[in-house]
């Protein structure tokens, strides 16, 4: 049970929470459709077009009462990292905050559909991937590059690469894998893990339909051609019907489909044992005040990726907009047997303890980039890239039939 007054979090509240041996924090949200209690909701699908559904133990509010209800899972584990990652992103690039990024450049490459930019906030396994990898950095390989190979020693005890250069990565854990020691690459565990899942959800129905206004028949035979289409014979080799160009009508059909609920509910749980393993040695040395501060500085950018994110809001996809019925608050774990503390922070304020954090750090002697390390793809994956666009725009997608 925790206390009903809550108490705006601080950078010694995460000094002494590092210090003392404090287990978590934690938030607990509700959430309902923003169409209101009982609207419809669609979960993401999975292989197979079936949603994620078990049956999970349901709590009441004082921790108690355990019922066994059907569950659904509106935004897993790693999508809830991933929107984390972006809200970081957009607050980096809207100039709200610093924090170390690699960003690959695909501009000006003659590309068929251009690419941007990809930074290790929105590449999907963060520093350790293969857009990163196959980059160069000062004309040279990232990963052989003066900077990337110090990602060859990164470990548990010497995390002081991962947080000068993807500090994220010790937040929403890593596998290094596709570096030079392949599946003996450093792994770092996730130390922050949300997830929203819908309580009591009961599996609806969807219904599909298109009405064609050219009234397109299906014996009205086609051959795809180089993109687009001619007329064919009835019996042409190779002939469909209109619907393979989308053309035609789509018959109305009914199948299962969304999910009513009593109520959503997202999750999030900040490891601080899992900091506490991180050692962030300088010349070799490591002290306890340094670790400590670059332990802190993680807890503060983890608090201000999730305080970010959930104020962009819960549009979690095409018909599964959430609403929170209060305020994100989280919950300090700090002494067993002992009511949790209530902490409230907002994204600004996050961010100013942020930069406290950091600038504490530093007075350790424990620096970050604070400005993004500008990276070019390499010719061999501007070729791959090239190749599997021209295949992708040869390959028009079918419609349903």
């Amino acid at each position: 049970m925790s206390t009903s007054a809550s108490t705006p979090l601080t950078l010694e509240i995460l000094k002494d929470a590092i210090a003392n041996n404090a287990a978590a924090l934690r938030c607990r949200t509700e959430l309902q459709p923003a169409g209101g209690a009982g609207d419809k909701v669609f979960p993401p699908t999975y292989a197979g077009a079936v949603y994620a559904i078990e049956q999970r133990q349901i709590f009441d509010s004082e921790g108690k009462n355990p019922q066994t209800k059907t569950c659904v899972v509106l935004d897993s584990v790693q999508a809830q990292a991933n929107r984390m990652e972006d809200a970081l992103q957009a607050a980096l690039d809207a100039g709200r905050l610093k924090v170390p990024v690699l960003s690959v450049d695909f501009t000006g490459l003659g590309l068929l559909d251009e690419v941007g930019r990809v930074t290790s906030l929105e590449a999907p396994h963060r520093v350790a991937d293969a857009i990163l990898r196959d980059s160069l950095h000062e004309g040279q390989p990232f990963r052989k590059s003066d900077l990337g190979k110090q990602l060859d020693a990164a470990s548990l005890q010497n995390a002081t690469p991962l947080y000068q250069l993807c500090p994220t990565a010790l937040v929403f854990g890593i596998w290094d894998s596709t570096g030079p020691k392949g599946g003996l690459g450093a792994k770092f565990q996730r130390a922050l893990v949300s997830e929203i899942i819908g309580v009591n959800a009961q599996i609806g129905k969807k219904t599909s339909s298109r009405i064609d206004p050219l009234g397109m028949r299906a014996a009205a035979k086609v051959i795809k051609k180089d993109g687009s289409y001619e007329l064919a014979g009835d019996r042409a080799a190779g002939a469909v019907s209109p619907s393979e160009v989308n053309h035609g009508n789509i018959p109305p059909d009914v199948t299962d489909g969304g999910a009513t609920l009593d109520y959503a509910e997202q999750t999030i749980v900040l490891s601080l044992p899992a900091l506490r393993r991180l050692r962030f040695p300088v010349d070799g040395k490591t002290t306890v005040e340094r670790d400590n501060a670059g332990r802190t500085v993680l807890v503060a950018l983890a608090l201000t990726a999730a305080a970010l994110a959930a104020e962009s809001g819960f549009d979690l996809r095409s018909r599964c907009l959430l609403w929170p019925t209060g305020p994100l608050t989280w919950e300090l774990l700090s002494s067993p047997g002992k009511p949790t503390e209530k902490l409230t922070i907002t994204s600004e304020d996050a961010i100013k303890l942020l930069n406290e954090a950091v600038a504490a750090a530093e007075k350790e002697g424990l620096k970050w980039h604070s400005e993004p390390i500008p990276l070019k793809p390499a010719p061999n994956l501007i070729a791959l890239l090239k190749r599997s666009q021209e295949i992708a725009a040869s390959t028009p997608e079918t419609s349903a039939s």
